[in-house]
């Protein structure tokens, strides 16, 4: 049988919490992609992917683009922004 706790310690003014934040959920670093389809920027290539591609940052963002080396300093068009990630192209 389970251990009833005394009338007055027991928490009866207070309403039962709406939205529970479960342990371990990450809050995003930003709300919308810090690019744009069409922007142009100039990116440092600091890493590959898993498909050969390479990657580079901005805010924690990545940018894909592919046929690129690590090391390059490139400009780049971006054509697709998703939530985590955009794909960009080289520029001549």
């Amino acid at each position: 049988m389970p251990r009833r706790l005394p009338e007055k310690t027991r928490s009866t003014g207070r309403r039962p919490r709406r939205f529970k934040r479960r342990y371990g959920a990450r809050t995003p670093l930003f709300h919308s992609a810090p690019v744009k389809v069409g922007q142009e920027l100039e990116v440092l290539i600091d890493d590959i992917g898993s498909r050969g591609d390479g990657i580079a940052r901005i805010m924690g963002y990545l940018i894909f683009v592919p046929e690129a080396k690590i090391g390059e300093r490139l400009k780049v068009r971006i054509i697709k922004v998703g939530r985590k990630f955009a794909v960009a192209e080289k520029q001549a």
